[in-house]
């Protein structure tokens, strides 16, 4: 059984639950090191690859991507072409049909809006501005947007996924009730200023590896003291 999700203590202040984050990417930090920055990828293949990301695992995710790449190896051959022909090429990430209809509808969005499907142009553009453009696009939400903000624009900006809100949630950092736009937002304002890319490895990692959505491995767990729900799961 998953742990309760249900808020049992109040959220602490501002100020406390940033310390607390602070000192969680400390041990983890000791931890694990430093995540590696390195590399960096398109504006559209950081798009695309994130689409794919929905709902599934890394693992799945880049087989469905370089899959969608060996079809297609230009993104103009996979805007020509049906969406069930996607599909096809990205069914080992689930959800195929809509991710296909999804990543359709981007290519077919940046050909009509900007005649062409280089979007590199989005690098100089301010962060509000690229989430007024993209927000409105189907299967492009706030994590998308954040995704390709942090990893592939280099910008201060913490992106949470599965994994991520999880965490958080169990660190009392957000409560459960909190929509993920809202927890965006909060999160926002506690992560140390230039250490986005690094907090949202680092919790990614650690709910992947120690804080299992079922059966979190809290007997290890390097930073149960700072966990507002640390009853083990019957």
């Amino acid at each position: 059984m998953p742990l309760p999700k249900t808020d049992t203590k109040p959220l602490a202040s501002e100020d406390a639950r940033r310390k607390r984050l602070r000192a969680v990417l400390s041990i983890l930090k000791r931890r694990w090191g430093a995540p590696d920055q390195s590399g960096t990828r398109r504006v559209l293949d950081s798009l695309v690859l994130t689409i794919l990301s929905q709902n599934t695992n890394a693992t799945n995710r880049d087989r469905a991507y370089e899959s969608l790449r060996e079809r297609f190896p230009t993104w103009e051959g996979a805007r020509q072409a049906r969406a069930q022909s996607i599909a096809a090429a990205i069914r080992v990430g689930g959800l195929a049909n809509q991710k296909a209809r999804n990543i359709k509808n981007l290519l077919r969005w940046a050909d009509e809006e900007y005649g062409s499907l280089d979007l590199e142009f989005m690098r100089d553009w301010p962060s509000d501005a690229i989430r007024e453009t993209l927000l409105p696009l189907p299967g492009v939400g706030v994590k998308t947007v954040s995704v390709l903000l942090c990893f592939t624009l280099g910008r201060d900006v913490f992106p949470i996924d599965t994994h991520v809100s999880r965490v958080c949630r169990r660190l009392g950092l957000v409560s459960w009730k909190t929509s993920i736009e809202r927890a965006h937002e909060m999160m926002q304002d506690i992560v140390p200023k230039g250490r986005s890319f690094e907090a949202h490895l680092q919790l990614i990692r650690f709910g992947r590896e120690i804080c299992h959505a079922r059966k979190p491995e809290c007997a290890v767990c390097p930073i149960i003291r700072h966990c507002q729900y640390p009853e083990p799961p019957e």
